[in-house]
């Protein structure tokens, strides 16, 4: 098998739900570090990239009709090179990136770029076609996230739970309390702020152009959903699910928009297009478990992938786990017996702080542990997250 390197990766801020993106459409969203890699790479022959692909979660709006082959060409790529969208919702970036990187080390491609975007601001409302003339039982779902138009044999098997839910269920069956949830919370803004302080996330953002009524257009550069919080403050907010609950809007993920790109190369295309490698790509699995807890999905893919490599949790000297909700991340790392405080676990903040704008999350996993190896001089960087539906997904990535 061909060896596979991540040689570059950028994304935009993440923004907030009706944030500063809520005005730029998923598509031109999608297009954005698509431009940035061509300009970083002028030299390289893009007619020569062997395809483009991008996971999204919706695909119900902008973002429909492929969006990753919209992005493509809205960026300025070749209209010869292919592009495609795939959706393991959250998972979809980091599924993206594995399946470029298989098709690397299968010999099939040499050049690839994967990626993602998810603009939930602007997901939209839809309605189901009436099943008899003249229904009027026609129901308005939301599409932002969650389940809808619903299978009744679904729901009768295993639940449509809602993702708040399904953390309920996991603080409930581990007893984890609401205490342990806001300080982890509050762990993840204050390793977030120190990274922002530290111009950590400075080398992989890059701006947003967003046009204004009148004057020149502001550039939309900072990740926008970090917020200065407290003990205090964190332990009044309500319970989302049930006024008994543990689950909170401040020990959960936030609702993003945000896009990434990353680029891939074997060892031939490296040396072609004179590009450097950051990371290898080691490893990659994904795992099922019940849906009503899709939060300890990264369980039995950590243990998958880490059986593929050959490779021990004690040799990651960082684990980037997505940030769904702080009872989940701490269902997994206690499952897997790390402290709750780990050093090792998102040293830079994770989903809680920065925002998680689904099809987009995975591949900042993937910038987020290799520019923590590269800052460490650490060797193994492992990638993990929770999928709605029952999954997990798992990468392991070699700094070289």
């Amino acid at each position: 098998m061909n060896n596979v390197f991540v040689c570059d990766a950028v994304r935009t801020p993440f923004g907030r739900i009706n944030g500063s993106l809520s005005g730029v459409r998923a598509d031109d969203l999608a297009a954005a570090p698509l431009k940035a890699l061509l300009q970083r790479y002028p030299r390289i022959d893009w007619a020569r990239l062997d395809d483009v692909i991008y996971g999204c979660a919706n695909q119900a709006g902008e973002d429909n009709r492929n969006v990753g082959r919209m992005a493509l060409l809205l960026a300025g790529l070749p209209t010869s090179v292919p592009g495609s969208t795939v959706n393991r919702l959250c998972g979809s970036s980091l599924d993206a990136v594995a399946i470029a990187a298989r098709t690397i080390k299968s010999g099939e491609s040499g050049l690839m770029i994967a990626g993602g975007v998810e603009q939930m601001t602007r997901a939209p409302y839809v309605v189901g076609k009436a099943d008899k003339a003249f229904s009027r039982q026609m129901k308005l779902e939301d599409t932002t996230m969650g389940w809808r138009l619903i299978n009744p044999l679904m729901k009768s098997l295993y639940g449509v739970e809602s993702m708040p839910q399904t953390a309920e269920n996991l603080a409930q069956r581990l007893t984890i309390s609401r205490e342990d949830q806001d300080a982890y919370a509050l762990r993840s803004q204050q390793r977030t702020a120190r990274a922002q302080q530290s111009g950590f996330y400075a080398s992989q953002l890059v701006p947003v152009s967003l046009p204004q009524k009148s004057g020149e257009p502001l550039l939309f550069a900072t990740d926008e959903h970090p917020r200065a919080t407290s003990p205090e403050a964190l332990a009044k907010l309500k319970p989302v699910v049930t006024p008994q609950g543990t689950v909170t809007a401040g020990n959960a993920s936030g609702l993003n928009d945000g896009a990434c790109a990353l680029l891939l190369a074997g060892e031939r295309a490296m040396a072609d297009n004179g590009l450097q490698p950051v990371v290898r790509i080691v490893a990659s699995a994904v795992a099922g478990v019940e849906p009503t807890v899709m939060g300890l999905g990264p369980v039995p893919a950590v243990h998958k992938v880490l059986a593929l490599s050959g490779l021990t949790l004690a040799q990651m000297d960082v684990f980037e786990l997505n940030e769904a909700f702080a009872a989940q991340v701490l269902a997994v790392t206690r499952t897997l017996g790390l402290a709750d405080d780990a050093a090792e676990v998102n040293p830079n903040g994770g989903a809680i702080a920065l925002g998680h704008p689904l099809g987009a999350s995975g591949g900042r996993l993937v910038m987020n542990a290799a520019w923590q190896l590269q800052n460490t001089g650490g060797r193994y960087g492992l990638c993990a997250m929770c999928i709605g539906v029952g999954q997990g997904i798992a990468m392991i990535i070699e700094r070289v």
